[in-house]
């Protein structure tokens, strides 16, 4: 077997570790192969795909968007994209500015709440060229000592529904997967197990997806016996991963535990020309 864990996280977006370490990670659990994807982020593929060539690690360049389907946040995939692709480019562009919008939003009615922090505080303790998110913030607050730890921050703070959050403003998914298309590569929806129903999937298998992503620790038995049989019903690709991220020791636990082989990478090989 040849394990290939097809869905992680850098410190471009809400990882921990930076692409080449993540390689080297990825080298002593064993894997033949990885997915940097990254949300809204195609910064990772380069270093990683670099560190990967030095010591046979195949890196599939990939990414994680976010998107908006029948009024629900929806993950989307895309593999093999061309991440030089000038309209996705700017598309990232466009997704960064929102969401520093969306975290100075955030601040602001932290600031409400008497917590004293600002959007400096947050900027200052990442690199610059990132996807900014809720667990930087979340960083940010505890690195203030605003809260005990970094669930807390979310738990009451900047959770959903929590008096600090703002609703991420997502584009439509069938503009995701037609950008996808146009960069050349194949789309999948992440961990349908997780927040949508199957009335959801086989919507988004008209709309022209190319595959789901069967393997993740959110996924029971049951779930993983579901999508492998709606993936072979519709002649649909398979993905799977860890989705690992490198924050709570869970993520530790499951690297190297969820992936797929090389058969489902060569498959979307096949499949893109």
């Amino acid at each position: 077997m040849q394990p290939i864990d097809l869905h992680i996280h850098t410190s471009f977006s809400d990882g921990k570790f930076q692409p080449e370490e993540i390689i080297q990670l990825a080298n002593k659990a064993g894997m033949w192969g990885v997915g940097i994807t990254d949300h809204d982020s195609i910064n990772g593929i380069e270093p990683a795909i670099e560190a990967g060539n030095k010591i046979g690690i195949e890196v599939i360049p990939g990414i994680e968007f976010s998107t908006l389907f029948n009024g629900k946040e929806v993950h989307i995939l895309g593999y093999f994209i061309d991440y030089n692709n000038k309209n996705l480019l700017e598309f990232i562009s466009q997704m960064k500015i929102n969401r520093l919008i969306r975290l100075k939003s955030m601040i602001e009615k932290l600031n409400s709440l008497r917590l004293k922090i600002d959007i400096n505080d947050v900027l200052d303790l990442f690199n610059g060229d990132i996807s900014y998110g809720r667990p930087h913030l979340a960083i940010a607050m505890l690195k203030k000592g605003l809260v005990k730890n970094y669930f807390e921050a979310f738990i009451k703070y900047i959770g959903d529904s929590r008096p600090a959050c703002v609703v991420k403003e997502n584009p439509p998914t069938s503009d995701v997967l037609k950008l996808i298309d146009d960069c050349g590569g194949l789309s999948f929806v992440a961990h349908p197990g997780k927040y949508i129903n199957d009335s959801d999937v086989y919507s988004l298998i008209n709309e022209g997806l190319d595959g789901i992503e069967i393997i993740h620790p959110s996924h029971t038995a049951a779930m993983t016996k579901h999508y492998l049989s709606v993936a072979s019903e519709y002649f649909l690709l398979q993905t799977g991963g860890s989705d690992f991220h490198g924050i709570v020791q869970q993520d530790f636990d499951n690297f190297g535990k969820f992936h797929v082989t090389a058969k489902e990478v060569n498959e979307m090989k096949v499949r893109l020309h």
